[in-house]
């Protein structure tokens, strides 16, 4: 009789263990599920620590300098700005086709804040058309809040839509403490050749 008892009680417990282990599988399973935004977002390309260049599907990019500064200016367009302004010159080209081959978007993230390359100086590199082969050296402006002068933030550069969905975006690291540092920068216009 005993053992008729405990053979039920057994066989009573087994659908709650299977349930529970189920639901255990479905919670971690639920856990390792990116959300449905991410399944969209762009993939990052990072650039070498070393300063190494970087490749995605329409850009090939490398850092030559950054540079902090007061005031940026252009003598060819009698322009200039005051503020607190970071410069990044590049050296880019197309990858393999010419086609949809320019920096669309610029941005610098950094301290959890977004910050677009400035439109306002008059020639940068954003929405340059690129050559493949040739590298294309120009420099890129972000005017910066007066009180960020330090920090660790990364470059980003896609191509020629401002929402890449499961494109990729090259990435370098930026750091505010390891920038040189001038009085003016003069922010030269996009040309053909070697930094």
């Amino acid at each position: 009789m005993k053992r008729v008892a405990k053979g039920r009680a057994s066989g009573r417990a087994l659908p709650w263990v299977i349930g529970a282990v189920l639901v255990l599988v479905a919670g971690v399973v639920t856990a390792a599920t990116p959300p449905e935004q991410a399944l969209l977002d762009p993939f990052v390309v990072r650039g070498a620590a070393d300063g190494g260049p970087a490749t995605s599907r329409t850009l090939a990019a490398v850092v030559v300098d950054v540079t902090r500064t007061e005031q940026v200016t252009m003598t060819d367009e009698e322009w200039e700005a005051e503020g607190n302004w970071l410069v990044v010159e590049l050296a880019v080209s197309a990858p393999t086709t010419e086609v949809d081959a320019a920096i669309g978007v610029a941005s610098l993230l950094i301290d959890g804040r977004v910050f677009q390359a400035s439109e306002r100086p008059p020639a940068t590199l954003v929405a340059t058309d690129l050559r493949v082969g040739t590298d294309t050296v120009g420099m890129l402006a972000f005017e910066l809040p007066d009180e960020l002068r330090s920090g660790v933030g990364e470059l980003r550069l896609s191509g020629r839509y401002p929402t890449p969905e499961l494109d990729d975006v090259i990435a370098f690291r930026v750091d505010l403490d390891q920038a040189s540092t001038a009085p003016s920068v003069e922010i030269e216009a996009p040309r053909l050749g070697t930094p």
